[in-house]
């Protein structure tokens, strides 16, 4: 439809550009120390966490590779981004864990709760993984763009190096407040991006009914065996979610940095869900994909170029130059966020621990984001090299689900101990390895396809060896263990107390956590007063599911429509 990308596009795309770069350094004067730089001074309304939340966790590697994925093996392959549907309602009880550690990083959590040493293994990966996970996202966003235009107005690389310059500016300057601010503004533009193509798309397919008597029935079915998920695939996925999400460097900041902790569970509930109920409108772009290729006689060379066929086919001058924004929008407000947390993390896991204790707020202010924008320069390297945007983003996940089992392991145990965590996390990634290496016929390469069987065997043996190793070993210092548990007891909702009075105990606001330290469950005074005691978890608890029942039932309707 369209003849490439034409001035009414590049109109679209600067106004774009001019506009959220503005808003973003505008927001960016608020920014007067670490604290609102790393953290936002913890004041963000409900609302913005949402966005932030949604925003940050959605970027374009995602539609990219969903469509593709639906395009190959049918819209049961949502469930590839549907794994973590069934662990969202889980988000409502862990988000609190971050805002009570009142620390900047996880990192910082770690050294609380295991010591030097481990919250700087926990470092190195946090950097390794901000940096790749920018690489994902840059290239997923360069496919999409550049096949979106017919090639012709940039190359995929090209796109990873020119819209770095885009985000670097008010992340460089404003930080979390930029970021969470123009978060929520491009998670406007996020779900225009993820529903855009349908209506046009239907039109050129002939309606539901006209996908159905191209496409083979189980292309249409919300679970499919024929999309190679299985139940124990899923069930893995799932695992990979819940214990990649709880060791991810941005966790924090899209939990810990709302008003209240109301705001923090709100924000990573709901904006995980809005993901969720998007991530429809890919799987169904996907499904027309696959009848137009059918019903035009083409081909595509690469399952990860249907989105950007769609685009290329479907949209007309200046719809395409909307497009280009929105696919901008949802790696931008991911961007930044990274940047932000990759600074926050080097600065004061690195720089403070390791090189200068006493350095001054302005000092740790300047370094965090000097060391932001170099990191950011390696996830660029790294996108300049990825190929396959899904099995990369696969890949960054089940490195942070081996270091959840140090997270978790600490949280839910108070006997876990600084060498079970380690212990757990090497053994994780050694029996991973391994088995991949047999699976592929002995080939050593860094990024292996997503297998569930080896990752099931990687996390049994990565929570064994926490188990044994913290048995044998001997226990982190009870002061240390007990100031640690103390902080998760208490409220982050009553600030700004007078020094030396602690904390409102959280059970007397109905908001003590369900998930910390399960074998206390045993004792009978963890069972007294249950219902008041944990009512914030139990009733936000089952809202969430039941938000997950209407996304899936949304989905399922949508399915059975032109049978």
């Amino acid at each position: 439809m369209n003849a490439g990308f034409a001035y009414l596009d590049w109109l679209v795309l600067a106004g774009y550009l001019l506009g959220i770069t503005t808003f973003g350094l505008w927001m960016a004067r608020r920014v007067r120390s670490s604290g609102s730089y790393f953290l936002g001074e913890r004041k963000l309304p409900w609302w913005i966490m949402v966005g932030q939340s949604f925003g940050t966790g959605t970027s374009a590697e995602m539609p990219v590779a969903q469509c593709g994925a639906v395009y190959a093996g049918g819209f049961g392959t949502i469930w590839y981004q549907w794994k973590n549907m069934l662990i969202t309602p889980f988000y409502w009880l862990l988000s609190p864990w971050y805002r009570r550690s009142e620390r900047t990083t996880v990192a910082e959590m770690v050294s609380d709760r295991y010591g030097r040493g481990a919250a700087l293994m926990y470092t190195l990966f946090a950097v390794f993984y901000l940096v790749l996970t920018q690489g994902v996202l840059l290239k997923g966003a360069g496919k999409a763009i550049s096949v979106a235009t017919g090639g012709e107005l940039i190359s995929p690389n090209g796109v990873v190096l020119a819209m770095t310059a885009a985000f670097i500016l008010y992340s460089f300057m404003g930080g979390l407040i930029s970021s969470a601010y123009t978060d929520f503004v491009q998670s406007l533009l996020i779900i225009v991006l993820s529903f855009m193509l349908i209506p046009l798309g239907l039109h050129a397919v002939h309606g539901m009914s006209g996908m159905r008597q191209t496409l083979p029935e189980h292309f249409f079915r919300v679970y499919s065996a024929a999309s190679n998920l299985d139940a124990f695939t899923i069930a893995m996925l799932a695992l990979n979610g819940l214990a990649g999400i709880v060791a991810q460097p941005i966790i924090l900041s899209c939990t810990a940095t709302g008003k209240s902790e109301r705001a923090g569970r709100i924000g990573q509930t709901y904006g995980s869900m809005v993901k969720r109920f998007c991530t429809i409108g890919w799987a169904l772009t996907g499904l027309i994909v696959a009848a137009m290729v059918i019903q035009r006689g083409v081909t595509l060379p690469d399952k990860e170029a249907a989105f950007g066929f769609a685009c290329r086919e479907l949209l007309c001058p200046g719809l395409i130059g909307l497009m280009v924004a929105c696919v901008l929008a949802a790696n931008m407000s991911t961007c930044s966020n990274l940047m932000v947390n990759t600074g926050a993390l080097f600065a004061g896991s690195i720089y403070r621990e390791y090189f200068n204790p006493a350095a001054e707020d302005r000092r740790i202010l300047l370094v965090g984001r000097l060391s932001g924008l170099a990191l950011t320069v390696l996830g660029i390297l790294f996108a300049l090299i990825v190929d396959q945007v899904l099995d990369a983003f696969l890949f960054t996940e089940t490195v942070s689900a081996f270091m959840g089992i140090m997270i978790l392991g600490g949280i839910l145990w108070r006997r876990a101990n600084r060498y079970g965590a380690c212990a757990g996390v090497l053994a994780a990634i050694g029996v991973y390895y391994f088995l991949n290496y047999r699976q592929c016929g002995g080939h050593l390469q860094l990024v292996y396809p997503w297998l569930a069987a080896p990752f099931g065997w990687s996390m049994l043996a990565g929570f064994a060896a926490l188990i044994l190793a913290s048995f044998l070993t001997r226990p982190e210092p009870a002061e240390m263990v007990e100031h640690f548990f103390d902080n998760m007891n208490r409220s982050t909702d009553h600030e700004g107390l007078p020094e030396g009075h602690p904390r409102p105990l959280a059970a007397k606001l109905g908001q003590d956590l369900l998930f910390l330290d399960l074998p206390g469950w045993l004792k009978k005074r963890r069972w007294a007063g249950f219902p008041s005691r944990y009512r914030e978890d139990i009733i936000g608890f089952a809202v969430a599911w039941g938000a997950v029942a209407f996304t899936v039932f949304c989905a399922w309707a949508l399915m059975q429509i032109g049978r």
